[in-house]
Order: C-alpha cells, then structure tokens, then sequence
C-alpha cells in the first residue's frame, strides 16, 4: 500500500509513513490534505487510547480513514478508492498556523 499511495495516482497528494505528530506516529498522513490513514489490526488494540487519538486528530483539524490490515490485504483497490474519494473532497488549504502539540 506505502508504494501506492506514494505514486502519482494519488491525485500529487505527498503521504508521509509513520510521521510523528505532537505526541503520535501516524501511519500515514498528508498534511496538504489534512488526511490521516490508520491501519489497524492489533496495532491499536485499546479502544481508550484510539478514542483519545482520534479526538486530538480532529482538534488539529486532521480527517481520519482507518482501515483493518486484513481489508487493506484482501481489498487495496477498494482502500485505495476511499482514499481517492477522500482525497477528492479535501477542503482547500488551510492557512498556515502551527499544529498544537
């Protein structure tokens, strides 16, 4: 999936794989976009911890997709799709002001 979602059909959008953000390592992100992609599966085995993950990811202003390795295994056309359907209705730009931490 990482050498997918880094090529050219992304839509010129630049993913960056387990990128660090304030207190996380994202799987993916693409700031341009504002997108964030999860890939679970005993990764984030308590429910707790991504709730409070995922409530930070929104107060940065950040959009989440999370996805099962094994959906991603059996599926990655379909994961790529939801990307691209993300990617397509991305929000313009936001003005330039630093992540809180």
């Amino acid at each position: 999936m990482w050498s997918r979602l880094r090529g050219q059909q992304m839509l010129g959008a630049k993913f960056r794989r387990q990128h660090p953000l304030g207190r996380y390592v994202l799987d993916f992100v693409c700031l341009e976009a504002r997108l964030v992609i999860e890939l679970d599966g005993g990764q984030h085995a308590e429910s707790d911890h991504d709730a409070l993950r995922d409530a930070w990811l929104a107060e940065q202003g950040l959009r989440l997709l999370r996805f099962w390795n094994n959906d991603v295994m059996s599926n990655i056309d379909g994961v790529l799709t939801a990307v691209m359907a993300a990617l397509d209705s991305s929000p313009p730009p936001p003005q330039p002001s630093p992540l809180k931490g």
